[in-house]
C-alpha cells in the first residue's frame, strides 16, 4: 500500500525537473527505494501478525510512525481553525481505516494480490473523477484483472473471500484518504498535516490494539519490529518521495506508484514465500496497465485544459 504522502503528488506539479538523464535518474531512483520500502515492510508487517495480530500490527506501525513525525515535524497546534481540524481528523480517521482494513486482508490472502485489490479504489476515483470515455477502456482492463483473479469466473480462484473484502474496503478507504490527503495538504504547511493526522489514526487504533493483542504490544521483539513496519512502510517512505516531488513531476510519481502490486507481489515472494501463478501475475499487470493509463489520461487532460 502507498505510504501517507499522497497529499504532495495532489497539492502540487512539479515544474523544476533537470534536464539530464543523470538529474532525472535521481528522484526516480528515490520513489522507486520508496515503493520498494513500504511493501517490504508490508511482508514484515505479514511475518509480525502471528505475534500480535493484524490489529496489533497497524497500531504499533501508527503509533510509532506518530511519534516520530510529531518529533521531526513539530506541528504548530495553535491557530488551526475548525474546519482544519475537521479535515485533518477525517484525514486520520481514513488513515487509520486504511491502514486496519489492509493488514486485515494481507493476514488473509498474498501481499501482492491484496495490494493489487486495494488499488483498484483510487483507480475506480481516478476513472469517476476524468469522465472521459477511454477509461472506460481502462476501467475494462481492470475488470480484466479481477475476472482473472477470481479464477475466470470459478468464486475467487481458492482465495479468502473475507480477505478479498477487506482490501476492496481498504481500496475505498485509500480513495477517500486520497481527498483528505489532498485537502490537509492545502491547509497545513509542510508535514505538519500528516504528522497529526498520523497522531489521530494512532489514538484511535491504539485501544482497539491493546483490545487484541495486549501485553504482546510490549514484547521487545515485538516493540522492535513494529517500529521497522513503521520506519519501512512509512516514515522512510514519506521522507524519500518528499525529497524526489521536489525534481519530479507528480504525474510521473502517479504512474511509478502504479507498479506497487508488482513490488508488492515480489515481497510477498522474497519474504513470505508467497508464489503467484501466471493467472494471477497476468491479472497484477492488467490492473497495473489500468492503473498507469487512467493516470496518463488524467495527465492529458490536464495539459489539454
Amino acid at each position: 500500500m502507498q505510504p501517507e504522502s499522497t497529499e504532495s503528488t495532489e497539492s502540487t506539479e512539479s515544474t523544476d525537473v533537470p534536464a539530464s538523464r543523470w538529474g532525472a535518474l535521481g528522484p526516480v531512483g528515490l520513489v522507486l527505494a520508496g515503493c520498494v520500502s513500504v511493501q517490504f515492510g508490508g511482508a514484515v508487517a505479514v511475518s509480525l501478525m502471528p505475534r500480535a495480530g493484524a490489529v496489533g500490527v497497524v497500531t504499533l506501525r501508527l503509533v510509532v510512525a506518530a511519534v516520530i513525525l510529531l518529533v521531526v515535524c513539530r506541528p504548530r497546534l495553535r491557530g488551526h481553525s475548525r474546519a482544519d481540524w475537521g479535515t485533518v481528523v477525517a484525514f486520520g480517521i481514513a488513515m487509520g481505516g486504511m491502514n486496519l482494513l489492509f493488514y486485515q486482508a494481507a493476514a488473509r490472502i498474498p501481499l501482492g494480490l491484496a495490494v493489487t485489490f486495494e488499488v483498484l479504489g483510487p483507480l475506480a476515483l481516478s476513472v469517476i473523477a476524468s469522465r472521459r470515455a477511454i477509461n472506460l477502456l481502462w476501467a475494462g482492463c481492470a475488470l480484466v484483472g479481477v475476472f482473472l483473479l477470481g479464477g475466470a469466473g470459478d468464486g475467487l480462484g481458492g482465495l479468502d473471500p473475507v480477505g478479498v473484502a477487506f482490501a476492496v474496503a481498504a481500496g475505498g478507504a485509500w480513495a477517500t484518504y486520497i481527498v483528505f490527503s489532498a485537502r490537509t495538504g492545502r491547509r497545513f504547511p509542510q508535514a505538519d498535516g500528516l504528522a497529526l493526522a498520523m497522531a489521530v489514526a494512532a489514538v484511535l487504533c491504539l485501544p482497539l490494539g491493546l483490545a487484541t493483542a495486549g501485553s504482546r504490544l510490549f514484547d521487545p521483539t515485538t516493540i522492535l519490529l513494529g517500529s521497522a513496519v513503521a520506519v519501512m512502510s512509512s516514515v522512510l517512505p514519506y521522507t524519500l518521495e518528499l525529497i524526489a516531488l521536489r525534481r519530479l513531476p507528480a504525474s510521473t510519481f502517479a504512474v511509478m506508484m502504479s507498479l506497487e502490486p508488482a513490488i508488492a507481489a515480489l515481497a510477498g515472494f522474497l519474504v513470505l514465500s508467497q508464489a503467484l501463478s501466471w493467472v494471477e501475475a497476468a491479472a497484477i499487470a492488467f490492473v497495473i496497465a489500468a492503473s498507469m493509463g487512467a493516470v496518463r489520461t488524467q495527465v492529458g487532460r490536464k495539459k489539454k485544459g
